[in-house]
């Protein structure tokens, strides 16, 4: 490929990136699927390529649907709840995050939300929500019928349903209620956690077999509460906490020495927090790991 190519395709590097981790809900994923476009991309016939950004798309979109055939077999057999590997999106990782629509179309909630859906579906589902693709455009990409292409588009809003809207705190709310929450937790004081935890609270916990954590969503205040006052004080020992921006919204990310061993995303309502997603499974911390280190 000329340098030129090359270039060509760097310009579109962070988009293509962008679809494939909505696609698939796996940085590490996106990153192969990406490269996989950029070897096709080097060995086309240039001049049978009439408008890159659109066969780049497609071919992505494509390679996206013969790696989400395998990925919902491996998510069937996965240990303990699956939850989305966390990026980093305050350097635009994931494409512009300016509205609150589109922070909540990268947020951990939403992916779960399109994991309901059929390979099909959710290509249809990104290209139109997270792209702007007009259905006549999705037929092309998918090689589709636009009649067909509708018909999945709505079924995919149907299943998806009404997803909740992740309300942000002020930063200084929420770096206050979430020290606080984390001091609770450390000091294993029951009280302290209860107080700062709705009464419909969920925790998830994604260890993929790979480290302790609990195999199903732990709910209701007096149970996470347990949860974390048992547990708190020897799984934060020793680790430094620090906000990141994670998937469109403030998280936590915990370090022991140099290596992300945590990423915890909070829904905060009302002042208190009402959803915890921690992902621990270091192998799902690889990607994050390495864009923090460069900021």
């Amino acid at each position: 490929m000329t340098t030129a190519l090359a270039d060509e395709f760097e310009s579109h590097r962070s988009r293509l990136f962008g679809l494939a981790y909505r696609m698939l809900g796996s940085a590490h994923e996106a990153e192969d699927t990406v490269q996989d476009a950029y070897l096709r991309f080097s060995g086309a016939d240039r001049a049978a390529i009439e408008h890159p950004a659109a066969w780049l798309a497609k071919v992505v979109t494509n390679l996206c649907l013969n790696r989400l055939t395998s990925a919902r077999a491996r998510r069937e057999s996965y240990v303990g709840d699956w939850l989305p590997e966390p990026v980093a999106t305050s350097d635009g990782a994931l494409g512009p995050l300016e509205s609150a629509e589109q922070r909540e179309a990268v947020s951990m909630a939403m992916l779960v939300l399109l994991e309901r859906l059929t390979p099909a579906e959710r290509a249809v589902y990104v290209l139109r929500e997270a792209f702007g693709y007009g259905h006549q455009e999705i037929a092309g990409v998918l090689e589709l019928g636009e009649a067909n292409c509708r018909q999945l588009y709505r079924r995919a809003v149907r299943r998806v349903g009404e997803p909740e809207t992740r309300f942000e705190p002020a930063p200084e709310r929420w770096e206050e209620l979430v020290t606080s929450f984390l001091t609770a937790a450390r000091d294993g004081d029951l009280s302290a956690l209860e107080r700062r935890l709705s009464a419909d609270v969920v925790w998830w916990s994604d260890g993929g077999g790979k480290v302790r954590a609990a195999l199903r969503p732990i709910a209701g205040r007096t149970k996470v509460a347990r949860f974390l006052a048992g547990g708190g004080p020897r799984f934060t020992g020793g680790l430094v906490f620090s906000p990141a921006e994670i998937n469109g919204g403030t998280a936590l990310v915990a370090r022991s020495g140099e290596t992300v061993v945590a990423v915890l995303v909070f829904d905060i309502r009302d002042g208190l927090i009402t959803r915890v997603r921690s992902v621990v499974n270091p192998e799902k911390l690889e990607y994050v790991g390495r864009q923090l280190k460069r900021t």
